[in-house]
């Protein structure tokens, strides 16, 4: 049974999710907005340099991330998706909510 790992996102007055199957490494991005599901799925589909931190938050170390590689690298991929595409990861906004309610 594969398990999937969703996160809530908004683009402008939309409000959507992104799925991702661990199983099959492979992420859904579910968003009315066209212009907006389309700058998601161009960054998840392309490999990023993320600086992350080591032993302190003033030790950085770039690494090379694959976002549909594994849930691991699919989160830390989502914690720069604004700066490159302007669509937000609603961390803490409930997913069944935006499932039920995908506009605001």
């Amino acid at each position: 049974m594969a398990v999937t790992y969703s996160v809530a996102i908004s683009y402008g007055k939309d409000l959507g999710w992104i799925d991702y199957d661990a199983e099959a490494k492979q992420a859904t991005v579910n968003l009315a907005n066209e212009e907006g599901r389309k700058l998601v799925e161009e960054y998840l589909s392309q490999t990023h340099e993320i600086n992350v931190p080591h032993e302190t938050l003033m030790d950085f170390a770039p690494k090379t991330v694959d976002p549909q590689a594994d849930e691991e690298s699919f989160k830390l991929a989502l914690t720069r998706l604004w700066n490159k595409t302007k669509v937000h990861v609603d961390w803490s906004r409930p997913v069944d909510y935006v499932k039920a309610h995908p506009s605001y």
